[in-house]
């Protein structure tokens, strides 16, 4: 009597398909592995339009891609400023709470900016920025005052927990009212790369109590030697870098007024 094949035909497929599994886990986790930590945290922080990362470019929802990488070593300052692909973004660290003493010459975590990734998120022209704002109250308990912020990665709704939380401190009122500014489509005095401000996710506070590089040097010019100076108390700055805000306290070329929602810098 012939024995059937058929237990050693089952259990040929069961090992097919198990070894199967294993080999798409093992493929998937090194194709992880090849993505930037940096790529990751873009990812994670706006994924209502990244999609991913393949050879060198970082993919958008829409079919667009970027590229991650220039290959091009040695930028000078100047050139990290106005010439940035997406990686030199992540050249300085930026890092959270006290500082320990102030920016060394030309360091400026958050400051380098591909412009074409945040007009690729929030808006190409001041038409298409404008589309997404909305209007909120700021510190409705101590200050009141109307601001227009972008509506994109919710941040009118991240920035309405930060007043919350700061409209609890009466003793900082003095720094939260007279806005300086949200929304405004205009370019850094001094330059042809875009403001922050054209994409309605930067505030700056009053500006009575703030300082600025520009106005300690009297000049434009990036290369001029100045001393740091900050008014800003530290909980003002926690609050905000607890909602993904960056702090232009941080930067050699110093702006304390100014905010700028950069959670992929702080995550």
């Amino acid at each position: 009597m012939i024995k059937s094949a058929k237990p050693d035909t089952q259990s040929s497929v069961i090992r097919r398909i198990i070894l199967s599994v294993i080999l798409f886990f093992f493929i998937h986790a090194s194709a992880q592995d090849t993505i930037p930590p940096a790529v990751k945290k873009l990812i994670k922080c706006y994924p209502d339009f990244i999609s991913g990362f393949s050879n060198n470019y970082l993919l958008f929802k829409d079919g667009t891609r970027m590229v991650w990488d220039d290959g091009i070593t040695n930028k000078s300052f100047k050139d990290l400023l106005e010439k940035p692909d997406l990686k030199d973004m992540f050249l300085q660290a930026y890092s959270t709470g006290k500082l320990q003493s102030s920016p060394v010459k030309d360091f400026d975590p958050g400051r380098v900016r591909n412009e074409a990734f945040f007009m690729k998120i929030y808006g190409s022209t001041e038409k298409q920025a404008s589309q997404h704002l909305t209007e909120i109250t700021w510190c409705p308990k101590l200050v009141g005052q109307k601001i227009r912020v972008t509506t994109i990665n919710g941040l009118d709704k991240k920035l309405i927990q930060v007043s919350k939380e700061l409209d609890e401190h009466p003793e900082l009122k003095k720094y939260l009212t007279n806005i300086g500014g949200t929304f405004a489509w205009r370019n850094i005095a001094g330059t042809n790369r875009h403001s922050m401000h054209s994409f309605g996710m930067t505030i700056d506070i009053n500006t009575t109590y703030s300082d600025y590089w520009q106005w300690a040097c009297k000049c434009t010019n990036e290369d001029a030697t100045f001393i740091y100076k900050n008014r800003i108390p530290q909980t003002i700055v926690n609050i905000f870098e607890k909602y993904g805000f960056i702090w232009g306290g941080k930067w050699y070329h110093f702006d304390t007024m100014h905010f700028e929602y950069r959670p992929e810098l702080i995550n």
